[in-house]
């Protein structure tokens, strides 16, 4: 078995899309707007996407919800972090060797919290 998907709620899609496009800028990986409610960005083994939630209701971070990206190097996650924070993510902890792999933590425009690894 493995994962399928993963999808993070937003508030304001133009501004998710931008952030997301960006940050994966010279990955591996193509995106897709199905509809005006959801964006994806799909690779060879991976798929990420943000939605404006189903119900019409505001969009919330879970707390204690967290979603990786996997890279190639430490160098990528460092870059990487640098980036996301010039587009407006917060950091959560800054890159470093956390057993067994090298990551960083931040929050997204919408305080959804991500962690980026290589």
């Amino acid at each position: 078995m493995k994962m399928n998907y993963v999808v993070l709620g937003t508030n304001d899609m133009e501004a998710a899309i931008g952030f997301y496009d960006a940050l994966l800028e010279g990955q591996p990986v193509q995106k897709m707007r199905p509809s005006d409610r959801m964006t994806y960005w799909v690779g060879a083994d991976f798929a990420f996407a943000v939605a404006l939630p189903f119900d019409g209701e505001p969009a919330t971070n879970g707390n204690g919800t967290m979603i990786g990206f996997e890279f190639d190097a430490p160098e990528t996650v460092k870059e990487l972090y640098e980036k996301a924070l010039k587009l407006g993510a917060t950091s959560e902890g800054a890159p470093n060797q956390r057993d067994p792999k090298f990551s960083a933590y931040l929050r997204d425009l919408d305080r959804n919290k991500i962690c980026l690894s290589g």
